[in-house]
């Protein structure tokens, strides 16, 4: 099977500061993959340069998208490919309304796609059938996007972006941060509902409870930069038990 992207000896720094130390990790269609660790671990790192992020610095290594360089794209041809993150804190953008960012997003995946653009009219029935799925009040469509969003709000309006883009690989920034057990829920369904086998996720996160709603194939332990345990989701269970003091770096383990 050919992998949807393949990470190798990825080595990246901010500021001088080596934050990723030789990362390896390969993500097949189809498979949803937990990025789990300690604080400082590199797991947002990871995922901010899997999106192109440009403060970072890679230092050397590859990353192979498709069997594309996907270190040599931009960030905005990284998106239209169909790489898409959800931020652990969504940006607010005052003045730009949440309906008109929508249009402009999808539009812009459309003109990419080779497909015509979608009228007011279809436009809106595409967002609202998106939005009933993910509970998600039509309302916020109008405001700002993501100006005065409780928590929650910022996390479905991301979810979704989400559903409305279908992209090929989701990466989700420690989604979970921050939300009560009923929006964990609808989160974890906006996501569910996207599963299929040509679609990939690497979720990140410091909590097993997401875990016991978005069921991974693969679970991971990012510590100091490195990968150093992959197992399934009793993997997650263990770290919830034990948290991630028995993990050395010196014995890379395979649970």
């Amino acid at each position: 099977m050919k992998p949807l992207i393949k990470i190798t000896d990825l080595h990246v720094s901010i500021d001088g500061k080596p934050i990723l130390n030789g990362l390896n990790l390969t993500v097949n269609k189809g498979e949803v993959h937990a990025i789990m660790g300690p604080n400082g671990s590199g797991k947002s790192t990871l995922a901010n340069v899997l999106a192109g992020r440009e403060e970072y610095t890679i230092e050397s290594g590859t990353v192979e998208y498709e069997g594309e360089d996907l270190l040599s794209m931009d960030i905005d041809k990284r998106a239209l490919a169909g790489i898409f993150l959800a931020f652990q804190y969504p940006v607010e953008i005052p003045g730009v309304s949440n309906s008109n960012f929508l249009k402009s997003i999808i539009n812009a995946k459309r003109k990419y796609q080779g497909l015509p653009e979608l009228n007011a009219l279809e436009m809106l029935k595409f967002i609202r059938a998106k939005l009933n799925a993910i509970e998600m009040d039509e309302s916020l469509l109008k405001r700002s996007l993501n100006d005065g969003f409780s928590g929650g709000e910022k996390k479905r309006n991301e979810i979704l972006q989400m559903t409305l883009l279908e992209p090929k690989l989701a990466i989700l920034d420690e989604t979970d941060s921050g939300l009560d057990i009923d929006a964990l829920r609808i989160v974890a369904e906006g996501v569910n509902q996207l599963r299929s086998p040509e679609r990939s996720f690497i979720v990140v996160t410091h909590y097993q409870r997401l875990l016991n709603h978005i069921i991974p194939d693969f679970v991971h332990v990012l510590s100091n930069g490195k990968i150093l345990a992959t197992g399934d989701r009793t993997l997650a269970e263990k770290l919830e038990v034990e948290g991630y003091d028995w993990i050395k770096e010196s014995n890379t383990v395979t649970a």
